[in-house]
Order: structure tokens, then sequence, then C-alpha cells
């Protein structure tokens, strides 16, 4: 008799460190997933920002460029002012590190630039041709804004004067800028350039 509220006693001591010890990991518990949740380990995964449908991409070599395009096409209108928005300026596609891992696509210029020199009476008149390494929606936008470049290349040409152009140095400084125009407008006009290179079919100053 003398031994059975002992007993209780003992057995009521041992729930209690046993609730003790499960409160415990319940509070340690919450802790851990407190950190964690404030580590971001519940949170949604960051997806990072999402790929531009009309950024034209590289065409391996093999490839056609025109299939590569209507692969990646967007429903019209929508694609240029998506990326003119979100680049503001603009950006240049980077040329591919192996171009020869890499199909080159070339689009001449139908009609030659013709213009007046800035020190003589001569005139130069220059067939242009480009080349590029990504799909077609950058000869495609070449096309649509062929006005735009004509126009700001015959203004940049007729400040050239006869004697620069008519050297090797000149010509390859001439190209140059005329790589530039034509990215600088289609970056304005679509969000990105890719214009590799640019060749004179034509050249001819008298």
């Amino acid at each position: 008799m003398s031994d059975e509220p002992k007993a209780k006693k003992n057995k009521g001591g041992g729930m209690k460190m046993i609730l003790l010890i499960v409160i415990a990991m319940v509070i340690g518990g919450a802790g851990a997933a407190g950190g964690l949740y404030a580590a971001g380990f519940f949170s949604p995964k960051d997806e990072g920002p999402k790929e531009d449908p009309n950024k034209p991409v590289l065409v391996l070599a093999g490839e056609s460029a025109e299939e590569i395009a209507k692969a990646h096409a967007v429903p019209h209108g929508e694609g240029a002012a998506a990326a003119h928005g979100a680049h503001g300026k603009g950006i240049d596609l980077p040329a591919p590190a192996n171009p020869a891992a890499y199909q080159a696509s070339y689009f001449q210029l139908q009609t030659p630039f013709t213009s007046n020199m800035s020190d003589t009476d001569a005139f130069a008149q220059i067939s242009v041709a480009v080349s590029t390494y990504y799909d077609l929606r950058v000869i495609d936008a070449i096309k649509t804004h062929e006005m735009a470049i004509r126009s700001q290349v015959l203004m940049m040409l007729a400040q050239q004067p006869e004697e620069t152009l008519s050297t090797p140095q000149g010509k390859q400084m001439l190209q140059s800028k005329i790589k530039g125009i034509i990215n600088d407008i289609l970056k304005q006009k679509t969000g990105y350039g890719g214009v590799d290179n640019v060749y004179f079919t034509n050249f001819v100053i008298q």
C-alpha cells in the first residue's frame, strides 16, 4: 500500500519529462523550419528572366536559317514591340566564338548607295551585302527597315572625303561604319542587332 503513491508519482514525473522533450522537439523543429523559410527553402524557385521569343538564335552548320526562324516565330506585332519595350535601345547579339560551327546567311541590298564626296565633285557608288550567323529574322528585319538604313548610310557616306575612301584602310573603316548603322537601326526597330559583317560587291569612285 505504501509503495503505490510513490509509483504513481514516479510515473507522473516520467510523463512530464517525455512531454517536455516533445515540446522541445516541436519548438526546435519550428525554429529550424523558420530558418529554412527565411533562407527561401520553401519559396518558389526563381526561374530568372524568360528568354525573349523574338530574339534571333544562332544557326548551326547544316541547319536552315529560314526553318529556324519559322520554328521561333511569334504572333505578328508581339515580338518587335516586346523586344523594344524590354531592351530600350536594344542589344547587340554576340558573334559566335567558333564561326565554323555555324551557318552564315548572306543578303545583298539590291540598290547601290550613290553619294557625292564631302571634299570634291566626285561621287561614290557602292553595292553592299551583309552576313549574319543568326536566323532569317535578322535579314527579314533588314528588308523591312531598308529605307531607314539607306537614309543613314547615305548621310554618313556624304561626309566621307574621297581621299579616305580611296585607301584600303578607308574602305575597312566604311565597312565598320555601315555595319554599326545597320545594327543600330535593327536594335531600335526590333530590339536586336545581329549583322556580323558587311561586304562591298561593287565600289566605284568617279
